[in-house]
């Protein structure tokens, strides 16, 4: 095939404020400020620029990070990109991560299978489904067809590819290999865990890809990747269970740019088989005595009182900002959640003598899961949020207090939900049946009813929540809570007040009995 579409140079990354732009503009415009998209396309090419960082100039150590500076990385990577461009053609002879074998027929049991399919519409790492429900003209749409989102596509399927049987499994590349399941594994970084992914940013891509760029020294440090390796645009496996498959398991760059599926694009639609297997479900490992995990350097972890590990996984019913005192990596020890990627880089924003301000940003994708795989449904979502600290909570003597009051504060939120939780539930029952219609008993129907109001007091708390971390990182924050206190308790009100009328007589009574008192607030307490 001739080669198009080059990755470099044409306009497929979203980035906030100027549409879209190829890989090249990131490392020449130090303007661009954020990545767009969806959460897990911003992990996705997030990950690929810092892994293609990391193939031009991987200093080695934090002296070699430091001399290197960001204008040093950029001209390295410019200069890597230049003597690389056949490497990222979207289409042609070596198409950018994919395998035009599995085209072939010697490599399908099933040549009844052996079909291009439709990607869909490709908001979701997913393909087609037969039996999609259509509720608009976007629910038909097909990308297969437009070059920039399918290149969008093809990055972010390789880390966040859900389980399931869209894939075509009777495809397998290596002769010996067992009979792959017709239900594929989860990306990596997706897992059956719906990881939560958290980096520390700087005001730029550009910069925050400098100051997560890791050097040997780190590298060695993890204890997580033992090698930088080779990004699989350079050298492609030739299996899904080759030498270089396997070995890409454990380098950075295998990573950061995994290969969960198998992917070949055509004229006619796209050949997906499952790639990879980077990790297996708990039954899974139990059966095969295997107890090898994935720990991607952006996930955080922790093992728990039976040495297994727990992560923080994306939910829609507690966002990422509500975990904060999780992600600290100041907080970081044996007994709290770790983030590889993150303590690295704080630990060099903290020498960066220019800076007075980093991001943390958390982001991914709460999906659900039954026998046939996962599946976006009922309340499924992608969730993210981004708090600004200034470089001042771990360098003064602010430091204790903004910790103090930050988890004084979140303690506080918990108790107004639950006051607000409690009151909803009391006056419900005083009004309620012990069944209705349906069948269902009271307490489920009041546990489905108080989803709404709980969720509704979240999102308004997510608003005052940087003014939060502001006053926090302050000398006075005490004094400076106390009127968000009075805020969050308004809130319990108003929201107690929507979900609980009071227009007979009966009700009155019930809204006037249960309603969350004054006493509450903090400082009267």
């Amino acid at each position: 095939m001739e080669n198009r579409y080059n990755l470099l140079d044409e306009q497929w990354i979203p980035v906030v404020g100027e549409g879209k732009v190829g890989v090249r503009r990131i490392f020449t415009d130090a303007g661009l400020t954020a990545l767009g998209g969806n959460p897990i396309e911003k992990i996705a090419v997030f990950k690929l620029l810092l892994a293609i960082a990391q193939t031009a100039c991987t200093p080695e150590d934090e002296d070699g990070w430091k001399a290197l500076g960001c204008d040093g990385m950029r001209k390295a990577v410019l200069d890597y990109l230049d003597s690389h461009r056949d490497c990222f053609w979207l289409y042609g002879e070596r198409p950018f991560l994919q395998m035009p074998e599995i085209a072939d027929k010697q490599y399908c049991s099933d040549e009844k299978k052996l079909v291009p399919v439709t990607v869909g519409n490709g908001f979701f790492p997913d393909l087609w489904a037969d039996n999609n429900t259509v509720i608009s003209e976007y629910d038909s749409e097909d990308i297969t067809y437009e070059p920039n989102r399918v290149a969008l596509y093809l990055i972010t399927v390789q880390s966040f590819a859900l389980r399931g049987k869209q894939v075509n499994n009777k495809i397998k590349i290596k002769e010996n290999l067992p009979q792959k399941s017709p239900t594929a594994n989860p990306g990596p970084g997706l897992g059956f865990n719906k990881f939560l992914h958290s980096y520390i940013l700087l005001d730029s891509i550009v910069e925050s890809v400098y100051l997560n760029l890791l050097s040997h020294t780190d590298i060695k440090a993890s204890n997580v990747v033992l090698s930088l390796g080779t990004p699989f645009w350079e050298n492609m496996p030739k299996s899904e269970d080759d030498d270089i498959a396997r070995e890409s398991k454990e380098t950075l760059l295998g990573h950061l740019v995994p290969m969960s599926r198998f992917l070949y694009f055509t004229e006619k639609g796209i050949f997906f088989t499952e790639g990879i297997v980077y990790h297996r479900s708990k039954a899974d490992k139990k059966k095969l005595q295997d107890g090898s995990s994935w720990i991607d350097l952006s996930i955080s972890w922790k093992l728990d009182d039976n040495s297994e590990i727990k992560y923080l996984a994306s939910d829609v019913s507690k966002r990422p900002w509500r975990l904060l005192t999780s992600l600290l990596a100041k907080k970081m020890d044996e007994a709290d959640f770790q983030n590889i990627g993150m303590r690295i880089a704080l630990n060099k924003f903290l020498s960066m003598k220019t800076k007075d301000a980093f991001f943390i940003w958390s982001g991914g994708l709460d999906v659900g899961s039954d026998n046939f795989g996962m599946k976006i449904k009922e309340n499924n979502d992608y969730v993210e949020s981004e708090v600004k600290l200034p470089k001042s909570v771990y360098m003064d003597t602010y430091d204790a207090n903004f910790f103090t009051s930050l988890l004084d504060t979140m303690h506080e939120m918990n108790e107004c939900e639950k006051e607000m939780g409690d009151s909803i539930e009391r006056y419900l029952k005083e009004l309620s049946n012990k069944k209705n219609s349906d069948g269902k008993s009271r307490q489920t129907i009041i546990e489905e009813r108080l989803g709404v109001p709980k969720q509704e007091f979240w999102q308004l708390c997510e608003h005052e929540f940087q003014h939060v971390v502001d006053i926090c990182s302050g000398p006075d924050a005490q004094e400076g809570l106390q009127p968000l206190y009075r805020k969050f308790w308004s809130f319990v009100n108003r929201i107690y007040d929507a979900n609980c009328p009071k227009d007979t007589a009966r009700q009155m009574e019930a809204w006037a009995k249960n309603r969350p008192g004054i006493k509450n607030v903090k400082e009267e307490r």
